[in-house]
């Protein structure tokens, strides 16, 4: 039961913050890296997040969410 509520806390993470990096999802979620790490890949993997390097760092980008904020 414990992925049903990671699932939820993170789609409001995802909407409350349009980017984010495994570190805050961690912190976040009280999670392990691996799991941080597999969740934001699997959703860039999906085409939900873009996932964009910026020197040693992942940041996983909400595209669409983005666009909307700044067509608003």
């Amino acid at each position: 039961m414990q992925e049903a509520k990671d699932s939820h806390d993170l789609i409001n993470i995802l909407f409350k913050h349009p980017y984010t990096k495994i570190d805050f999802l961690e912190r976040e979620l009280k999670i392990h890296r691996k799991t941080a790490s597999s969740y934001l890949n699997s959703l860039a993997d999906a085409g939900m997040l873009t996932k964009v390097k910026i020197w040693k760092s992942n940041y996983y980008v909400n595209e669409p969410l983005l666009k909307l904020l700044k067509e608003s």
